[in-house]
């Protein structure tokens, strides 16, 4: 079974950026679309992006679109969430999941064919 692992997060002021990885291990994740999500104390489950199996195509909520990128390499086995232009609002944990096939739905959810997620990343950002 996929297993994801998430890394990269931090304290990072306002303003600033972060580059988040996503890992596999126990197989490979080149013919899965991945999602990264997050979660914020006291907040449900937020969807964020989601990038193709090829890395031909993407999604974004609104929430982050224009500030983050989703990015693939399958040679490393490892996705990439670049973050710029942070704000308090994003602090939450980060996570990543496989989906249940290789293209990305049209809006990005929390709900549908998603696969476990793994441990997550925190990312703080503050002053």
């Amino acid at each position: 079974q996929l297993q994801l692992v998430e890394s990269g997060g931090g304290l990072v002021q306002p303003g600033g950026s972060l580059r988040l990885s996503c890992a596999a291990s126990g197989s490979t994740l080149e013919y899965s679309a991945i999602g990264w999500f997050r979660q914020a104390p006291g907040k449900e489950r937020e969807g964020l992006t989601c990038i193709s199996s090829s890395g031909g195509s993407s999604t974004y909520a609104a929430s982050v679109e224009g500030r983050f990128t989703i990015s693939r390499d399958n040679a490393k086995n490892t996705v990439y969430l670049q973050m710029s232009n942070l704000t308090p609002e994003d602090t939450a944990v980060y996570y990543c999941a496989p989906r249940g096939g290789s293209e990305c739905p049209i809006i990005m959810q929390t709900t549908g064919a998603w696969g476990p997620m793994g441990q997550g990343t925190q990312v703080t950002v503050s002053s």
